[in-house]
């Protein structure tokens, strides 16, 4: 759906950096995407669904999914036929929900879109571009963080059980098997265990440097 833009001119616009993606304490199945005013205290939480959260989270990590997900197909298909997003804008936030717009450019006409805030954060990761929201916007939902606060970081990735329900110990496990299995994770498109497989493989990486 074209989306209709109201009359923001006078409002100025105020860019967000992603933060990291954690299990919603609120929700159960959900996931809080965190965004961070950028050079700011102030941080806005969005609950988001477990499959935008893994679509956000694997093209952030930079893993390669066999097949193109949704997000993927989108970006692929604008580019194709050269359009690209300049930028994603959450504009509103009524009774509990964020709007949000992509402002869309052919190289001759710019045009906004509608879309829900999770996909347009997906297409924007990929798409690279900057996401901004208003000030009225982190009034009405921010969170200011407190002095020695540093961020709202993702709780340490929880480790995953296999089908006896034994959790799975990936420290006991080589860097060769780690890879191994991270690559067999994204085949089969369980993103959530290839994340925490991931931060382990970057955990050993970055203990040897």
């Amino acid at each position: 759906m074209l989306f209709q833009q109201p009359d923001c001119g006078h409002m100025k616009k105020i860019k967000l950096e992603i933060l990291g993606i954690s299990y919603s304490q609120s929700q159960s199945g959900a996931y809080a995407l965190i965004f961070g005013e950028e050079g700011q205290k102030r941080r806005l939480p969005i609950i988001i669904g477990s499959f935008e959260a893994q679509a956000i989270a694997i093209e952030l990590e930079k893993m390669k999914p066999s097949r193109p997900l949704t997000h993927d197909l989108f970006k692929n298909f604008a580019t194709t036929f050269h359009i690209s997003i300049t930028e994603v804008i959450i504009y509103k936030f009524s009774e509990g929900i964020f709007f949000a717009k992509l402002i869309c450019f052919d190289g001759a006409k710019e045009v906004e879109i509608d879309s829900r805030t999770s996909d347009a954060v997906a297409i924007a990761v990929r798409f690279q571009c900057p996401i901004y929201t208003y000030e009225k916007i982190l009034n009405a939902a921010g969170i200011v963080m407190q002095e020695g606060d540093d961020s709202i970081d993702p709780p340490p990735g929880a480790a995953e059980k296999d089908p006896k329900g034994h959790k799975a110990d990936y420290s006991q496990m080589t860097l060769k098997e780690l890879e191994k299995k991270l690559m067999e994770a994204i085949d089969s498109e369980a993103y959530e265990k290839a994340s925490v497989i991931r931060d382990e493989i970057n955990k050993r990486k970055g203990s040897k440097k």
